[in-house]
């Protein structure tokens, strides 16, 4: 019995979180962290990848969490000299994030030994052919969830 398109995205769907649950509990496990959580990390680590300060809302879009969860763990951060906040120019009620010096070569340290962690785990599991097929898949993801709801149904009408 073959199992339908929908039933195959639904089931790889949920092996693909269950590789993500799995796997970011490997990490988690990791002495690596230190005083950071993998939260406060990934917070460090999408800011570390803008060349400009963020908007608390634009951080928001690439991080796992509310947007209240996200304004105390900002808060937390900047307490501790991780995460500076500066005047929007373009918006004087609003403020732009950025690494201190601080939080930048925290986020190097961790994150160089969270990289060797991730392409350990990686690559013995995968092949180099496999590997290359799940950054595809996984931009192709990200840019599918990351269109407008008028550039999905484009997307869909034209499938």
């Amino acid at each position: 019995m073959t199992r339908s398109r929908s039933r195959r995205a639904n089931e790889a769907w949920e092996a693909l979180l269950t590789a993500h649950a799995s796997l970011m509990k490997r990490f988690a496990a990791e002495p690596i962290w230190g005083e950071l959580s993998m939260r406060e990390y990934d917070v460090l680590y999408t800011l570390s990848k803008h060349d400009e300060p963020l908007r608390l809302f634009e951080l928001g879009r690439g991080v796992l969490l509310s947007q209240p969860a996200l304004s105390r763990l900002v808060d937390r951060l900047a307490d501790r000299g991780l995460i500076e906040r500066t005047p929007d120019p373009e918006d004087g009620r609003g403020v732009r994030l950025d690494l201190t010096e601080a939080g930048r070569e925290r986020q190097r340290r961790v994150g160089g030994r969270h990289a060797v962690d991730v392409a350990r785990a990686v690559t013995a599991a995968l092949t180099d052919e496999e590997i290359a097929l799940l950054e595809a898949i996984g931009r192709k993801l990200a840019a599918q969830g990351a269109a407008t709801p008028a550039q999905r149904n484009r997307q869909e009408a034209v499938l």
